[in-house]
């Protein structure tokens, strides 16, 4: 009888599926916040890779992308931020590539594209995008097919120095 080989099973959580945790801090619109949000992840060690922040009347969304996700909202609870993790595709954007083409890719598959931020570095220095899109999976197929490079969590780089 011959044995098959056995591989492990890839789900939605596995870096080959396209995405990466970003977690979405809720800040109250006072003065010194972020700095204190900032202070606790460099308290820690980990680094931002990327950043975004949407401003409202009472609150702030800060959106992050760091270098070790599970240590960040873990201190960041028990600093009692108010957190929440979901996925992006992190994309990169080879030299003369365009967030155009990443957008008409897109549309060409009928996805939605929510938000869009740049990270801070990447392990090779191209430039590269998180892009909130209503169908991760399918955009990192559509992305990866059109020669876009999906970047994994590992190979976002070490972020800026702290």
């Amino acid at each position: 009888m011959r044995l098959m080989s056995i591989r492990p099973f890839e789900t939605a959580e596995t870096p080959s599926s396209g995405s990466v945790r970003q977690l979405s801090v809720f800040l109250e619109n006072r003065v010194g916040q972020l700095l204190r949000l900032l202070q606790v992840l460099h308290a820690s060690t980990v680094r931002v890779r990327a950043l975004s922040i949407v401003h409202a009347t009472d609150c702030a969304i800060v959106r992050l992308i760091c270098d070790d996700t599970d240590t960040a909202k873990r201190h960041l609870r028990d600093e009692n931020f108010a957190v929440s993790e979901s996925d992006v595709v992190a994309v990169q954007l080879p030299p003369g590539s365009s967030l155009l083409m990443v957008c008409a890719a897109l549309l060409s598959a009928e996805i939605n594209i929510n938000y869009v931020y740049p990270l801070l570095g990447t392990s090779n220095g191209q430039m590269a995008i998180a892009l909130s899109c209503d169908d991760i999976l399918t955009a990192a197929a559509v992305l990866r097919h059109r020669k876009f490079q999906i970047l994994t969590e590992d190979e976002l780089g070490p972020g800026p120095t702290r």
